[in-house]
């Protein structure tokens, strides 16, 4: 269970072959949102020369160095490094939740299990990595996206045109099916509901990805859906409700 504040205790694991230094601020930041990183830790072989550019990341931020010599050219023993970690913190029972920071699909494995024990898995990867490790998460967020935020003008110039989005026939599909799953008998679905339904259909998927930051955001741009404010006798915050304008 999480702590009794309510935050999950996260074991970040970062596969320091498979990842850029330059992300790691923003990487521990949106890790930041979903809970505490108790433990952080790094894995590769440090005697050489192509990690030299993490040396100062890792003493900002206080993530842990694990030594592994590349005993056979060609095989890649931090990988297995990592899973033998993961699998002794996993086995302590004092972890909420892990961050498997890597584009290998060798993790894929490593993820399904701690899923089986019932703990949440984040994976974070670049946009090539395998769909398999991407499935095998509960949430995957491409390591793309995790750059310091750009100007509003810049941001938006990124967005792709309306009419593009609404051509991508997948993202359609996967919004329109989230909304009818979360649907009551006249259509309507509570925006929150329909957002964890896409994650549950699609652990990549993230607003931010087509430039958006909010989901709200990019179900306003898509324009494919109609939209209803509601007041809410509980709460002054306004409830936001959605159907397919395809509905009559």
């Amino acid at each position: 269970m999480p702590n009794t504040d309510g935050q999950r205790r996260l074991a970040v694991l970062i596969d320091a072959d498979n990842t850029q230094p330059s992300i790691i601020e923003s990487l521990l930041e949106e890790i930041a949102n979903y809970g505490i990183a108790n433990v952080k830790r790094i894995y590769g072989d440090w005697t050489g020369t192509q990690l030299k550019g993490w040396k100062d990341a890792l003493l900002e931020h206080a993530i842990q160095p694990i030594q592994q010599f590349a005993y056979t050219k060609g095989k890649n023993a931090t990988d297995s490094a990592m899973i033998i970690d993961a699998m002794d913190l996993l086995y302590t029972g004092t972890m909420d939740g892990f961050c498997i920071v890597s584009s290998d699909s060798d993790f894929t494995r490593l993820s399904a299990r701690i899923r089986e024990a019932g703990l949440i898995v984040y994976g974070f990867g670049e946009e090539k990595t395998p769909k398999a490790f991407v499935g095998a998460c509960d949430r995957f967020i491409y390591t793309e996206i995790l750059r310091k935020e750009a100007p509003e003008g810049q941001e938006q110039a990124k967005r792709p045109p309306i009419r593009e989005l609404k051509r991508d026939s997948r993202l359609v599909s996967l919004l329109r099916n989230a909304t009818e799953d979360s649907a009551d008998e006249t259509g309507w679905a509570n925006l929150g509901t329909v957002g964890q339904n896409v994650a549950n259909k699609a652990p990549e998927f993230d607003p931010r990805n087509y430039g958006y930051k909010k989901f709200g955001e990019l179900i306003r741009a898509i324009d494919i859906f109609t939209i209803d404010e509601r007041s809410s006798d509980n709460s002054p915050a306004k409830q936001i409700y959605i159907r397919d304008k395809r509905r009559k």
